[in-house]
């Protein structure tokens, strides 16, 4: 297993990967270290993820210049990406006892209520686009809930997985209730088909949310499903269209484009497409792509992994010789490093992979439409739906759009879709199934058990 700098191509660590036998021993291990958790206080607990909170905000800047250098993100975007998991270790430090109290409901009965009771061992398979906030996004609920974690991170970001796992038991999570587990996706499969771990969760592309569930669902296991996204962003007629351009494009930037949720397909009509699209090329040909170690100032680093680009810029093509014009970047660099510029397609259709596919990077796909009923359709024209946006002066008339008529898991208003740990977050259709953060988020991994007294 190699961390490589994607602003170099350089390998700069190595790690071994753990066998069977030893993976299996850990797992054997936290199914006494989870019972003897799910004993402890809620108060035991939250004192400890708010120690953990603190420990993050002290190493902020060291671990965002750890993703920059094994992911290539921006410094300044690392740095708020630890602060957001400080924030989520708070929040469920100071709610999760609340969330889960016991819920009285009438019945025949003396006395009927909900307990919820926690699962055990949930095993988290998380991607390398956000290597902690993913995370931290499921193990606070889950710790908090008296669960144990296990964590399979993607390859390229070992480094970040094992400072969780030293932030974590740092902080005083015992070493059998959270552990970063170094395996491939066979060894991926076997934890999940071991008898101690109740549950999965996965952040990743649909192909992989595939199948994770079909191995679950073998065995009869809870998932949680946070898959891929092609979010289509309207701006209609009435919408403020300076604000609506430089929305989009830092929602289609952000992470250098590697976001499930950022905007990939802007949805205009056409009244204000061409002043849309004048602002939007504007903006995006200011922004600075470079090597976030090299300079803060940067925008957008290099993409994560040589692949990854190479995929991106195939999709590109293919979508330009479909007949899509490329009125910005579409070209790799002539520089070392997995680098690709900010992009902006127009003329995009269905049949082409600007329209079809999730582009992740920092590419925008422009369609113009005649009103809001096309606008709506084109939106909901996707395989996805996990986020959306809508871009009007009128908010009732947005308000109602958001909230029955396009088909995602959430939709906002005047502004870019964002993970917030008080708001419910997830996906429809192939962007999967569940929610983390809120209420509902705590909620995924416990027993909703019925208790009634005659």
């Amino acid at each position: 297993m190699k961390s490589i700098n994607p602003a170099s191509g350089n390998v700069f660590e190595e790690y071994e990967q753990m066998s069977s036998d030893a993976i299996s021993g850990i797992i054997d291990g936290m199914n006494e270290g989870q019972q003897n958790w799910a004993q402890t206080t809620f108060a035991h607990r939250a004192e400890i993820l708010n120690k953990a909170a603190s420990i993050l905000e002290d190493r902020k800047d060291e671990l965002a210049e750890l993703m920059a250098k094994e992911m290539g993100k921006p410094l300044d975007q690392g740095v708020s990406e630890v602060e957001k998991c400080a924030w989520v270790f708070e929040y469920y430090a100071e709610n999760a006892e609340k969330f889960l109290s016991d819920e009285p409901l009438e019945s025949d009965g003396s006395e009927s209520f909900v307990s919820f009771q926690p699962m055990g061992i949930v095993l988290a398979i998380m991607p390398w686009n956000f290597p902690f906030w993913q995370l931290f996004r499921f193990v606070a609920p889950a710790l908090m809930a008296g669960n144990a974690g296990l964590l399979k991170h993607s390859s390229n970001v070992t480094g970040c997985a094992l400072e969780i796992e030293s932030i974590l038991q740092d902080a005083g999570v015992p070493k059998n209730v959270f552990r970063t587990l170094l395996t491939d996706n066979d060894g991926a499969q076997q934890v999940i088909e071991n008898d101690n771990v109740k549950a999965v969760t996965l952040t990743g592309s649909t192909r992989a949310g595939k199948a994770v569930a079909e191995t679950a669902g073998s065995q009869i296991k809870k998932t949680v499903l946070e898959l891929g996204g092609s979010d289509p962003y309207v701006v209609l007629e009435d919408a403020d269209v300076e604000k609506a351009a430089e929305t989009c494009v830092t929602s289609r930037l952000i992470n250098s484009g590697q976001s499930c949720i950022a905007a990939k397909r802007f949805i205009v009509v056409k009244e204000v497409y061409d002043a849309f699209e004048s602002a939007v090329l504007n903006i995006m040909k200011e922004k600075k792509m470079g090597d976030p170690l090299q300079d803060e100032d940067v925008d957008l680093g290099p993409q994560a992994r040589e692949d990854l680009r190479d995929g991106l810029h195939e999709q590109v093509t293919k979508s330009i010789d479909a007949g899509a014009k490329c009125l910005l970047g579409g070209e790799i660099p002539d520089r070392d490093g997995s680098y690709y510029p900010p992009t902006l397609l127009k003329n995009v259709k269905p049949g082409m992979p600007a329209y079809e596919e999730e582009l992740f990077g920092p590419v925008a796909s422009l369609i113009k439409v005649d009103d809001e009923a096309e606008a709506i359709a084109v939106a909901n024209d996707s395989e996805f739906g996990l986020g959306a946006a809508v871009f009007s002066e009128d908010i009732d008339r947005a308000r109602k759009i958001a909230a029955e008529k396009i088909q995602a898991g959430c939709c906002f208003v005047n502004a870019f879709v964002k993970s917030d740990p008080r708001l419910p977050f997830g996906g429809i259709k192939q962007s999967g199934y569940g929610r983390e953060l809120s209420h509902y988020g705590i909620k995924e991994f416990v027993n909703i058990k019925t208790v009634y007294i005659a």
